[in-house]
């Protein structure tokens, strides 16, 4: 395993702001530990703006050069998005390596980044970042516009591109971009033609959206290789995952898991996966998992609703999922409303979840009784696989279904209708 680079997490306390602080410094640590860096220090300063040359005041930054010293720290992490002038003052003055958070999440993006369509992703959200702070850099090589530790991909040096090379480079990453972002485009619309519900996944990093999806997997009996990637950590998975979920009744949905989201997530990282997240804006149904085990969850809720608002998502209906009750006092699992409070880890509250999901997708399901003519057996068979089938038999004429189906098939197949009042509305 290679060895950990150590870091002091610095910040800026400002008047009015004082209840996110903390908890953003602290996820700053965690931000820091996904990226494989030692935290070894803590400083912070209260201020009433943020000091626009040098970004701490100078006795704070002398405090912070001693520090750096102690502790042998070989970077320092701000927990504010820097200026080119404030890392070159702060560079100067403490002789260590000086990043912001936003390069930090650029970095860990990198490290998780696994197909091409997110490797391009990142790239340009990179190189988005590292454009207006070319000019002033110190003279010496400096890797990447990340975090420099690993940032895995990120090709040539910042020195040896100029502003010219950087925006060729971002074009020609914009041109590949497109070509699978419309490739992704055709299959969203061969997903909306298919007639089956699209629910989506979203929710704050780390909030458990894969173990969720996991877990419906695992108890619909689907092929474990379907499985995506999970992990306790920030930022796991990068790429939308797209999964069938087969009822036991014959319905079925297809459910998709994107990335997480995070407080500032850095505009060019909302931009860049912007077609990713548009996922999220073509589904019949979101549900937002929530980890409800943290003391915070409400702002991490609020970061998430705001995200979804930015991405353009409205008129969707949404199913709250506060995951993670195993951790705390509440009895689980519990439903009430629109909020479901389960447990994915340990598989509690599924049914639960789906008994809510089928209430918003089958909605328009409708109850009918038909009778098919024997010669239409490919009717029949249809029926089997698309609708929830509750009876079978057969009489003179044909095979007579009692059945739940929906709306679309009930009016395509309307001439085998026995009798229209039979006809009832699922969940009405």
């Amino acid at each position: 395993m290679a060895k950990k680079n150590k870091a002091i997490v610095i910040g800026v306390k400002l008047k009015g702001q004082e209840d996110d602080f903390d908890y953003l410094m602290e996820e700053l640590k965690g931000l820091a530990t996904a990226c494989n860096i030692e935290v070894v220090g803590e400083l912070s300063q209260n201020l009433a703006h943020i000091n626009n040359s040098q970004y701490l005041g100078s006795g704070k930054i002398r405090e912070l050069g001693e520090l750096v010293g102690y502790t042998a720290a070989q970077v320092v992490i701000a927990n504010d998005e820097l200026s080119p002038s404030q890392i070159r003052v702060l560079e100067d003055r403490l002789g260590v390596r000086v990043i912001d958070r936003t390069m930090l999440i650029l970095d860990i993006f990198a490290r998780r980044a696994k197909t091409r369509e997110a490797k391009l992703q990142v790239e340009v959200a990179r190189l988005q970042y590292m454009l207006p702070r070319l000019v002033g850099q110190r003279q010496y090589d400096r890797q990447g516009g990340g975090a420099g530790l690993v940032n895995r991909g990120a090709g040539e040096t910042n020195l040896e591109l100029s502003r010219r090379r950087i925006e060729d480079k971002i074009a020609a990453l914009q041109k590949e971009l497109e070509s699978l972002v419309s490739q992704r485009e055709i299959q969203r619309r061969r997903r909306k033609k298919s007639g089956i519900p699209i629910v989506s996944l979203v929710g704050y990093t780390n909030a458990g959206k894969s173990t969720l999806m996991n877990t419906m997997l695992e108890t619909f009996n689907q092929s474990l290789e379907k499985e995506v990637f999970e992990k306790d950590m920030l930022f796991a998975t990068l790429e939308t995952s797209v999964r069938k979920i087969n009822l036991f009744d014959n319905r079925s949905f297809l459910l998709t898991d994107t990335v997480g989201f995070i407080n500032r997530l850095p505009h060019h990282l909302v931009k860049a996966f912007r077609s990713t997240l548009e996922e999220v804006a073509e589904a019949d149904l979101i549900i937002h998992v929530v980890d409800y085990s943290d003391d915070e969850y409400q702002k991490l809720l609020d970061v998430t609703n705001k995200t979804l608002k930015e991405i353009g998502v409205k008129n969707i209906p949404i199913i709250y999922v506060f995951n993670k009750g195993d951790l705390t006092d509440t009895v689980i699992p519990h439903l009430v409303e629109d909020r479901v409070y389960l447990s994915a880890k340990e598989r509690t509250g599924i049914d639960e979840l789906l008994q809510l999901v089928s209430k918003y997708l089958f909605k328009d399901y409708i109850q009918c009784e038909m009778l098919i003519p024997y010669d239409q057996g490919e009717v029949v068979s249809y029926f089997f696989e698309n609708a929830n089938v509750s009876a079978t038999s057969y009489e003179a004429e044909g095979t007579k279904l009692i059945l739940e189906c929906k709306e679309s098939d009930y009016e395509r197949y309307r001439d085998y209708v026995v009798d229209d009042r039979v006809k009832n509305r699922v969940g009405m």
